[in-house]
């Protein structure tokens, strides 16, 4: 008896078991999109069969009407005369018209859910619903009494609309409509159609929808932007194929045999931006830039800049100039290509600001070169200065004691500028002006001092030994004071970190049990 009892006990709980496995299956197929779209589309066109099945009769009469008396509409009989005066005279027939939704809640939902499924088609028919008719200017001015009765009947107004035409007795556009018209517009951008999706976002702008006006603004915009960005690149593009194709492949190549004799691993040295570059802005923009009318001005403006950068062997004016423009193009094209990799969305108006960047990025690429190149030869001048001072006193002149100097000395930038002195005044020029020249390269106060000090005891014939020593000693001191300057400005700069970065933590930790406890109250 008790095992029979057991027996029913679990045939009972099994049956619960699957009862409630069906009962859950059934509930999760009522929840699916599929479900959903059911449910919907029943609420959205619930009411709509009858009036589209009259209104398909209606067309098909017309049309059997209009093609048997196609020939001479005037003569047809009476009884097709009397149906077509009452049903088609007036061409409406032939305008598909949306029907007004039962639900228009259900119609935005319903046309969100097909357009989540990809079927547009589907979801513009429900959103064409849930959008209805707008007012229209054009048509409410050629016949006012017959837009009116369209609008009472399919359509709806705004309160702005009714204010500026007096428009009485056309149901208000209310929130469903308006969203339904912002989806509208959605989906068309979807179908690429922007045209036609401003029209919907501008109805549901003008009935209060910000986001609708948002979208609207942004097109325009960003539309404009891109279409002249792209007209100008497209032309700087065709410019530059054509002057890749017919100019001359045997000068370039001998030009650039004379011209280029900087090594990979020298250009490597300086950024990737400029490696991947200079193959491009080389080859078919220098040639242009080059052949300017106010090149002149272009080396004006950018050969000290270089000078004092330590890249003149690596790029000429021209040539910086012409990085400056190639980047103009070249940032943006990276932007697209990493845009596409990664199937990213971000906006296209973007472009015209990374171009803008692109042409003034060698501008603050040269000035942190300048910077950094200045530190490295006044780290370097110390050393240098004595080691020169003492080959000096030691019975080297001028040029061995700084040829000693290079030789003897870590690698720097300021050795790279005695080579540069030596060969100078190898070549013919004058001990002053060699040093004025380097003056200038280096653009540095310290420098300045350094060449002016000199060229003022080789005016004069005195022994430089002494004077080297001074400067020596006197650059070392001034070195020892900016280390003891920077020393003293560092608490200083690391106040704002501590400001904002470690006292909120302290503050956490130390008043957060407190502020719980407060809130909490006593346990």
């Amino acid at each position: 008896m008790q095992k029979k009892q057991n027996f029913y006990i679990f045939i009972l709980l099994i049956f619960c078991l699957f009862q409630n496995r069906i009962w859950a299956q059934d509930e999760e197929d009522s929840n699916s999109p599929q479900a959903l779209i059911k449910h919907y589309s029943f609420e959205c066109y619930q009411e709509e069969k009858g009036e589209h099945d009259n209104a398909l009769k209606r067309v098909k009469r017309c049309q059997e009407i209009e093609d048997a008396n196609k020939e001479n509409m005037d003569k047809m009989p009476k009884s097709e005369k009397l149906v077509w005066d009452n049903n088609c005279g007036d061409g409406d027939w032939k305008r598909v018209k949306p029907f007004r939704p039962s639900i228009p809640e259900s119609c935005t939902t319903l046309g969100e859910l097909l357009m989540a499924e990809g079927k547009l088609d589907e979801a513009e028919k429900a959103l064409n619903k849930s959008c209805g008719l707008f007012f229209s200017e054009a048509g409410y001015a050629k016949d006012k009494v017959k837009t009116l009765e369209t609008m009472r009947e399919y359509g709806c107004t705004t309160p702005a609309m009714e204010t500026k035409y007096g428009l009485k007795g056309i149901p208000s556009c209310g929130p469903e409509r308006i969203l339904g018209c912002l989806r509208m517009g959605d989906l068309q951008i979807k179908k690429d159609d922007y045209d036609k999706a401003q029209i919907y976002y501008k109805q549901a702008c003008d009935g209060g929808e910000p986001t609708a006006c948002e979208r609207m603004k942004n097109k325009k915009t960003g539309s404009d932007l891109l279409m002249y960005t792209a007209i100008i690149l497209i032309g700087l593009s065709v410019f530059l194929f054509a002057k890749m194709v017919f100019q001359d492949e045997s000068q370039f190549k001998a030009g650039e045999q004379l011209e280029d004799t900087v090594s990979k691993s020298d250009v490597a040295k300086h950024g990737a931006i400029l490696q991947y570059s200079r193959p491009f802005f080389k080859r078919y923009i220098s040639p242009v830039v080059s052949s300017m009318k106010y090149k002149r001005v272009l080396k004006e403006k950018y050969k000290r800049p270089l000078a004092a950068a330590g890249l003149t062997n690596l790029l000429s004016a021209e040539d910086f100039y012409s990085f400056k423009l190639f980047l103009i193009i070249g940032f943006p094209v990276v932007f697209m290509g990493i845009r596409a990799f990664l199937e990213e969305t971000w906006p296209l108006s973007l472009i015209p600001v990374l171009g803008a960047i692109g042409f003034f990025y060698p501008n603050i690429w040269i000035s942190g070169k300048k910077a950094q190149r200045q530190v490295d030869v006044i780290n370097s001048m110390p050393f240098c200065v004595d080691m020169l001072a003492l080959s000096v006193e030691a019975g080297l002149d001028f040029i061995a004691a700084m040829t000693k100097v290079v030789e003897k000395a870590k690698p720097s930038a300021l050795t790279e500028e005695f080579q540069i002195l030596i060969k100078e005044i190898k070549i013919g020029a004058s001990r002053a002006e060699a040093l004025r020249n380097m003056s200038w390269r280096i653009d540095l106060i310290q420098i300045s001092s350094f060449c002016a000090t000199l060229i003022a005891a080789d005016s004069v014939g005195a022994s430089i030994g002494p004077i080297l020593k001074s400067l020596a000693v006197e650059i070392r001191q001034k070195k020892s004071s900016d280390i003891e300057k920077r020393g003293a400005t560092a608490a200083t700069k690391i106040l704002f970190p501590m400001l904002f970065l470690i006292t909120p933590a302290v503050l956490l930790i130390v008043a957060g049990p407190l502020v719980v406890e407060f809130i909490s109250g006593p346990q």
